[in-house]
């Protein structure tokens, strides 16, 4: 008798429970070598040097936005919107993938080792490598994962500023760094979720629960991804990487895995995800899908006895978490403190003045709660018709709601203070 195998596996999720899976397809996805990679990149970078708790995955974010999609998905049918069984599989598979493009510590990648291309690229290029390997099945999710396909609101369900990867991740960061203040009710918010004119609404009796989202937010950006510590340990993690480049571009001798080599010795843009680059798509999806956090943990590990003392330096900083001092200011630092500071650390570590860069700069963080420009949230009104969330809302009436606020920082060698 042929052993058939039982795809339809339950997943206990510290978040929300025991999730299932969907569909055989689904399952077949998440088995993936290449979406089982997700294990091993942390789903917050660095974030752990501040909050201890903050180890999870962008393999565990990616399963709990299927969960919530689900939800979504039901909700809507509960309110007469007609969505296909090739719709609900093609949405649950993009939610699915849509972080699957995100290389080591989750955004450092995209800063530091490549060009021009951001995890979206990637996830995209990913997407349709898998689609080829999946015989078309995935063309649907792709056109919705784009925003191509002819029903945009499940586009939104995917990439909006009530999709189901904000709603996943801020509940599940908040949980894991303790930061309750980023608690959110996403059931509350799934459940008031509805369809007016092809898109994405909210129930108005929802809107509380929807201010209460945007204002968690709000307080993790500043609490947790922008935490100053963060920017202190990812700063420097992004000058170790790019040193490392320009010493492989220089012909030194230095340890890497080979995947890792490959983005260290090329430079890889935009051009390479296409047909005009020097290396074929396909090239660059095999490297990139054999990348982790381990790739550059072990190489930093060997780089703190590198010949180069300036990449030595910083990774012997980066494992002793000895980190940049920081300071954040709502105004630009003026340039007689950066000098004094250059001058200091040429002087305390015996650099010249062309790699102090790598030691004293500048640079600028900001928080928008709510995106003014482009498609905003709108509320479905009791009487049928819709409106922006910044026209029923009062939290608007603050310039914290409304507009960007931006910060800028400063970092510079602890020795130096």
């Amino acid at each position: 008798m042929a052993y058939t195998k039982n795809k339809r596996k339950i997943i206990n999720d510290p978040v929300y429970g025991f999730i299932g899976i969907p569909s055989e397809l689904i399952y077949d996805l998440i088995e993936h070598p290449w979406f089982q990679r997700l294990r091993n990149i942390k789903q917050l970078g660095l974030t752990s040097f501040v909050y201890p708790g903050a180890c999870h995955s962008r393999f565990q974010h990616c399963l709990g936005a299927l969960h919530l999609m689900e939800n979504a998905i039901r909700t809507l049918r509960s309110k007469d919107i007609l969505i296909t069984p090739e719709e609900e599989e093609a949405t649950l598979a993009a939610i699915l993938l849509h972080d699957i493009g995100h290389g080591p510590f989750s955004h450092t990648l995209e800063k530091s080792l490549v060009s021009g291309i951001t995890h979206e690229d990637m996830s995209l290029l990913l997407m349709n490598k898998l689609n080829e390997e999946f015989d078309g099945r995935l063309s649907l999710a792709i056109d919705i994962f784009r925003g191509d396909y002819e029903r945009k609101f499940l586009h939104d369900l995917i990439a909006s500023q009530i999709d189901m990867d904000r709603l996943d991740y801020l509940r599940r960061d908040s949980f894991f760094t303790g930061v309750i203040e980023g608690s959110v009710g996403s059931d509350r918010i799934i459940r008031m979720l509805n369809v007016a004119d092809d898109e994405l609404v909210i129930d108005e009796k929802g809107i509380y629960s929807l201010e209460k989202f945007l204002i968690a937010r709000r307080l993790m950006y500043w609490q947790v991804y922008m935490h100053k510590t963060v920017l202190a340990s990812e700063n420097l993690l992004i000058k170790i990487l790019k040193r490392a480049k320009e010493t492989a571009a220089s012909g030194g001798d230095l340890y890497a895995t080979p995947s890792l080599r490959f983005f260290l010795r090329n430079n890889i843009g935009p051009s390479d995800l296409g047909t005009d680059g020097l290396f074929t798509p396909g090239i660059v999806a095999f490297n990139f899908t054999r990348l982790d956090d381990s790739d550059i943990y072990s190489s930093i590990k060997y780089w703190v006895d590198s010949s180069d003392r300036v990449l030595s330096d910083l990774s012997r900083r980066l494992l002793t978490r000895n980190l940049y001092a920081v300071e954040m200011e709502n105004n630009p630092f003026p340039e007689e403190r950066l000098s004094a500071l250059a001058g200091k650390a040429c002087r305390i570590l015996d650099i010249d003045h062309e790699q102090v860069s790598n030691y004293v700069f500048t640079g600028t963080v900001s928080n928008l709660t709510y995106v003014t420009e482009g498609p905003g949230v709108r509320i479905l009104l009791k009487n049928g018709n819709t409106a922006d969330i910044t026209t029923v809302s009062d939290i608007f009436e603050h310039s914290l709601f409304s507009g960007r606020n931006t910060k800028y920082f400063l970092c510079y060698p602890k020795e130096c203070r």
